[in-house]
């Protein structure tokens, strides 16, 4: 029996365990897990102290540290050293964005998706491929040593994005989230904890969790992270690396600094640190700055993806990856993918290498100002970051509604947007705020429509 009385004691969770199932740290587990998923136990609370829980069942701490553990790893739970353990505040939130098929009766401003009316210089190139006499190779395996003129166009873009690096560094990936995957699943372990910042691409979140993988956040200041909490978190975390968007961060369209860059950079190589340098939107402003990577080429595997700057339908990422981790990727690359399509990667490569890419680009960024010009007439009133040339902004909720609860508003009245909930890592509080896409509504009424509705709901919020 317990040696103290709970009774009248103040505990935020007591669970009710039957320890005749074993082994029982599951059973607790699973209790948990339950009482997080009904409401039991809000995202946020913090939990009992794990020796006081233990008194309270009368276990053993161990077991009490094994249960917590496997609802950390699910991402149930959030712990940081000197704070307790707390309920993640992204616990229930679904961080698979895009959806297999299209919302229907919904005007989609939720994903972020680039315009459509830009892909001609795609579709001149891919027939002109087709027409050629041995066209069929195009539909065979492609082997990476047959690629090294395709590594060239790779450099070429990722210059255009800031970063200098050599072909003995490139890697081919199906997309950024590809890219992603491969680098946790051969750089850490199961339980192994990376940073991030406070609000992050929920294609990381999905991808920790299926590896068992923790999230960190790590805080910001002024939008973007702050170096002080990097360096706290290497000395105090046990993380392994920091996945960063410097520029136009997904969801908050902060950009870092570039003396900040410098900074992160300089604390990695102090004390090891892998960097996954997501550079998605590198090429979203006409003047990229300086990749953190240049800063510290040996600490940072740099993701080029071609989703957002040329078009998603490619599913091609590449990625620049220092030597002593080239191998390991490169492995789990080719046991995720076994390889990209030569179709893509050659339309890609040829289409970067005529410079056809620059028009695209120039015309993707066009539409999107057009785009962002009626988002600014029609939310004016209120704080919507973002720069006009980037395809989604970061908008901030009047009043005392959360974020989730502005989504669900906004889908009961036609318009699909996406809360603050669904990027924030652990025990982080979600800013009351929603990621609103300008480029995935098919054509400019529509996009207007969606303002509309959202200016609506804003209007009898305030």
């Amino acid at each position: 029996m317990p040696i103290n009385s709970f009774e009248n004691y103040p505990m935020s969770w007591k669970p009710s365990i039957d320890k005749t199932k074993k082994p029982i740290y599951q059973a607790i587990a699973g209790q948990l897990e339950q009482d997080i998923l009904n409401g039991v136990l809000l995202p946020g609370t913090k939990l009992p102290p794990q020796r006081e829980l233990a008194d309270y069942l009368d276990l053993n701490l161990s077991t009490i540290s094994k249960a917590f553990k496997v609802c950390e790893l699910k991402g149930l739970l959030s712990a940081s050293v000197g704070s307790g353990t707390f309920v993640s505040y992204d616990a229930l939130s679904n961080a698979y964005l895009l959806e297999d098929t299209k919302p229907k009766q919904l005007i989609e401003m939720g994903a972020t998706l680039p315009d459509n009316a830009s892909y001609e210089p795609l579709l001149l190139q891919l027939k002109s491929m087709l027409q050629e006499t041995d066209y069929e190779r195009w539909f065979g395996y492609g082997r990476a040593g047959e690629s090294l003129w395709q590594k060239d166009a790779a450099i070429k873009l990722i210059r255009r994005g800031g970063f200098e690096t050599t072909v003995d560094h490139i890697l081919f990936a199906n997309g950024g989230q590809n890219a992603i995957a491969a680098t946790l699943a051969s750089l850490c372990k199961p339980g192994d904890r990376i940073g991030a910042d406070h609000h992050t691409y929920p294609g990381l979140k999905t991808v920790a969790a299926m590896l068992s993988v923790q999230i960190v956040p790590i805080k910001s200041e002024n939008n973007e992270m702050s170096p002080t909490a990097f360096e706290y978190a290497c000395k105090n975390d046990n993380i392994k690396g920091i996945y960063l968007i410097p520029d136009y961060h997904n969801p908050t369209a902060s950009c870092m600094s570039v003396e900040n860059r410098k900074t992160i950079a300089e604390i990695a190589k102090k004390y090891n640190q892998f960097i996954i340098e997501d550079a998605t939107y590198h090429l979203l402003g006409e003047k990229p700055l300086p990749a953190v990577a240049s800063f510290a080429p040996e600490q940072v595997i740099y993701i080029a993806s071609l989703s957002k700057s040329i078009a998603p339908g490619l599913r091609l990422a590449y990625a620049a990856v220092p030597s002593r981790f080239k191998e390991p990727i490169s492995k789990a690359l080719y046991n995720l993918n076994i390889s990209v399509s030569p179709l893509l990667a050659e339309l890609a490569a040829r289409t970067i290498v005529s410079n056809q890419f620059e028009i695209i680009i120039d015309v993707h960024r066009e539409q999107t100002i057009r785009r962002n010009q009626v988002v600014n007439r029609h939310l004016a009133d209120y704080t919507c970051l973002g720069a006009d040339s980037g395809i989604f902004r970061w908008l901030l909720l009047p009043g005392k509604i959360t974020g989730a609860e502005f989504e669900r508003l906004a889908a009961q009245h036609g318009v699909q947007v996406y809360a603050a909930e669904r990027f924030v890592v652990g025990n982080s509080c979600p800013e009351r705020a929603v990621r609103v896409s300008v480029c995935a509504p098919e054509t400019l009424e529509e996009l207007e429509q969606g303002l509309m509705i959202l200016k609506r709901l804003l209007n009898d919020l305030t």
